[in-house]
């Protein structure tokens, strides 16, 4: 089973910055599809953005133009760049590695958006 291991959560202002990283325990072109989802307290876990093997990615409308999706194949890492944070981004952070046959998820990465 693949290890997971999210980090770069925490505590920002409104209109502030994070970068969330994904590191992986194996090659990361092995997987068909990544992604971050999260999950806001007494809500479902939802999908804010996925990247392909190609480099194609895909985006929740609400964090369109704000966060962006990347990877870097040599260090076998995800990132998540989030710019412009409201309060509603609020969530625990997870990390997704899709194949045909598995999925696989992290432990999560906690961010709070608070003035």
């Amino acid at each position: 089973q693949v290890q997971l291991v999210e980090s770069g959560g925490g505590l920002v202002q409104p209109g502030g910055s994070l970068t969330l990283s994904c590191a992986t325990s194996r090659s990361i072109v092995s997987f068909n599809v990544m992604g971050w989802y999260r999950q806001a307290p007494g809500k479902q876990r939802e999908l804010v953005a996925i990247i392909s093997n190609g480099g194609g990615t895909n985006y929740a409308d609400s964090v369109k133009g704000r966060f962006t999706i990347s990877r870097d194949n040599a260090k076998n890492t995800m990132y998540l760049q989030m710019n412009s944070l409201k309060p509603e981004d609020t969530a625990v952070y997870y990390c997704n590695a899709y194949t045909v046959w598995t999925s696989d998820w992290g432990q999560g990465t906690q961010v709070t958006v608070s003035s």
